[in-house]
């Protein structure tokens, strides 16, 4: 069950409540997702949204950009997209006689890569190198991207023509890839009463908080406390994971990390200063379930991420909690 943070409680529980509030009233009907992309923000980590087309995945970017007062970007992903069209180039000036670098759009402090597997693996790299070293290096020289930085990239599920796959050593590099879902009859009806909200974010959500903000709250999440039986208790289930029949290949070890990253971050967003077993176990699914390979030749698609998600909610329902 997702708890509501407490705006009552200072730092990045406050933080988190006023942008999940701000959000909300654009991208209805779904807390969880909008929590555990904020968990990702205070995190450092990155979103990959799998879903079907219209879905709201674009709203959901933009509103979180606005609430924090950041700057947004989106970027379509196509098959003649270049790497350069996302980090930037050298273009020359005559009336100066030099070479200037003209910055691309992950310059920018929540970047939406729309249908990122349609573009090329050279370009889906130069986003990736990006998303990892939080830079962008050319002609010698390293140009730091913005604070907070954040990439939510998309790929539907069930389309397989003209696009390329994200490989394993790339799916990595996300934080947790979450679902949206169709929304409650209820809620879809206010949506399309409301003739949806894509074209509203900047008049119905305002903005809570500054990028400064974002880095305090993101520095508090990674000062979260973990005992050794939580730490523990998060090996275990990498562990496993590389050994489950099910499985080709388990959790990471940079998996492992991110694990123990998100539930600090969740933690902080709900005010505590320490994590518990249940952040592990609740972030577990939506961390690791893209970072590991299902056993069995021709399993892609929704199918592989159906199996991925079922087998390490099996192995948190049998693997004992602390303290239980």
């Amino acid at each position: 069950m997702t708890a509501t943070p407490d705006p009552s409680k200072p730092g990045a529980a406050a933080l988190a409540a006023q942008i999940t509030q701000a959000v909300g009233r654009v991208f209805l009907g779904k807390p969880r997702v909008v929590e555990f992309a904020v968990v990702a923000l205070l995190a450092r980590g990155h979103v990959l949204l799998e879903d079907v087309p219209g879905a709201g995945k674009t709203v959901l970017a933009r509103a979180l950009a606005r609430a924090i007062g950041g700057v947004f970007r989106r970027v379509q992903f196509t098959s003649d997209l270049l790497p350069s069209d996302i980090t930037g180039l050298m273009v020359y000036s005559a009336s100066r006689e030099r070479f200037d670098f003209h910055p691309g759009p992950v310059f920018a402090n929540v970047v939406l890569a729309d249908e990122v597997n349609r573009a090329s693996p050279r370009t889906q790299s130069a986003l990736l190198e990006a998303m990892s070293d939080r830079q962008v290096s050319t002609d010698d020289v390293s140009r730091p991207l913005p604070e907070p930085f954040l990439v939510i990239a998309t790929q539907n599920p069930f389309e397989h023509h003209g696009t390329y796959p994200l490989p394993e050593s790339q799916m990595d590099r996300f934080l947790v890839r979450l679902t949206i879902g169709y929304p409650d009859p209820d809620v879809e009806r206010r949506v399309m009463a409301s003739a949806g909200f894509a074209d509203k974010v900047d008049d119905l959500v305002p903005t809570v908080a500054d990028p400064g903000a974002v880095v305090a709250a993101q520095r508090e999440a990674e000062s979260v406390a973990v005992r050794d039986a939580v730490m523990d208790y998060a090996l275990e289930l990498v562990a496993l994971s590389r050994a489950h029949p099910s499985l080709e290949s388990g959790v990471s070890t940079r998996g492992a990390v991110s694990l123990v990253a998100a539930s600090r971050a969740l933690a902080a967003v709900r005010g505590r200063d320490f994590c518990l077993p249940d952040d592990v176990r609740e972030m577990l699914v939506p961390v690791c379930a893209h970072r590991v390979m299902v056993r069995g030749a021709g399993v892609s698609g929704r199918t592989a991420r159906d199996q991925a998600e079922a087998v390490l909610t099996e192995i948190a329902a049998r693997t004992p909690v602390p303290g239980d």
